[in-house]
């Protein structure tokens, strides 16, 4: 059995599609699951419940963490570790592997590529967090409590990915018939995590025996596109002008006195002052695997929401 906590995210259903190629025993868990492929078996849970996730875990060969809470760094400092004890718990109690699906936060700001070795040096409150999160799964790993993985991506785009940044911003705003949109700087390099690659490739570490108890970088191709590329390409996907808007700080901080959201993007915004190269060169190698291109991947995106 493989339990995707979180299910009902894009990663967990891009990745309950992946599984398949695995196993036909998939256990979905999230507060109202939905199946995503005819023989899912469904659980309904609070993952903030330690009684729930145990019962939820029970008989899983591989646990996979792909739960995005709510963008509050409040909720974040209390939710994050109270959910992380729980879930390594639950796994070392019964000897379940498990993966976590995380972002780059913990890294801050890294001047050239970031890789598995980059230092933990955030740059954010919710950067230190994650580092903490970190920080309780390789501490079971080193006393031999347990075998895990930590697999990170970059931002998100990709179809069926509602709350990735650069859809909001791009892909949405030209499916309106409306310019679209750019944080601080559209001639910085921004590299982008194609959401099927990252289901795909999580699968595929959670299935690979010798992968565990190591930092992955999921497969993002390395050929990193400014803003203002990927805005072109897209709006040649759809047909369009490539008209934009920059959304420079301090209109981000305006906006963010009314809309709790943005406020708490704000800190993050080192990512798009600068280039933000991520490289998965380790993932590439060991799998053999080749991220989709940024044009294809534009393609497709802008083709789904047609």
């Amino acid at each position: 059995m493989q339990t995707i906590l979180g299910s009902t995210g894009t990663i967990g259903n891009v990745l309950a599609k992946s599984l398949t190629q695995y196993t036909d025993k998939i256990r979905l868990v999230s507060r109202n699951p939905k199946k995503i492929n005819e023989g899912d078996e469904l659980v309904s849970a609070n993952l903030f419940s330690a009684d729930e996730i145990m019962k939820a875990v029970k008989g899983s060969d591989v646990v996979y963490l792909t739960v995005g809470l709510k963008y509050d760094i409040n909720v974040w400092r209390t939710q994050w570790p109270k959910l992380m004890k729980n879930v390594l718990e639950a796994c070392k109690i019964n000897n379940s592997k498990f993966v976590f699906f995380d972002n780059i936060y913990i890294y801050g700001k890294v001047d050239g590529w970031i890789t598995e070795d980059s230092p933990v040096k955030p740059d954010s409150e919710k950067g230190k967090v994650r580092a903490e999160l970190h920080k309780m799964i390789m501490n079971e790993v080193e006393q031999g409590n347990l075998k895990a993985i930590i697999a990170r991506a970059a931002d998100f785009y990709g179809p069926d990915t509602p709350l990735g940044f650069v859809n909001i911003l791009v892909f949405d705003n030209y499916k309106k018939g409306k310019k679209a949109q750019w944080m601080i700087d559209v001639n910085k390099k921004h590299t982008f995590t194609y959401t099927p690659d990252a289901g795909n490739a999580t699968a595929i570490l959670g299935n690979t025996e010798s992968a565990y108890n190591q930092v992955w970088h999921l497969p993002t191709n390395k050929n990193v596109l400014t803003g203002r590329e990927f805005i072109e390409l897209a709006a040649k996907a759809f047909g369009v002008k490539p008209e934009y808007t920059v959304l420079k700080k301090w209109m981000l901080s305006m906006v963010g006195l009314f809309i709790k959201e943005i406020k708490e993007n704000n800190e993050m915004l080192y990512q798009n002052n600068s280039d933000y190269l991520f490289d998965s060169t380790k993932f590439e190698k060991a799998f053999n695997y080749q991220p989709i291109s940024y044009e294809e991947g534009i393609n497709s995106t802008a083709a789904s929401m047609k």
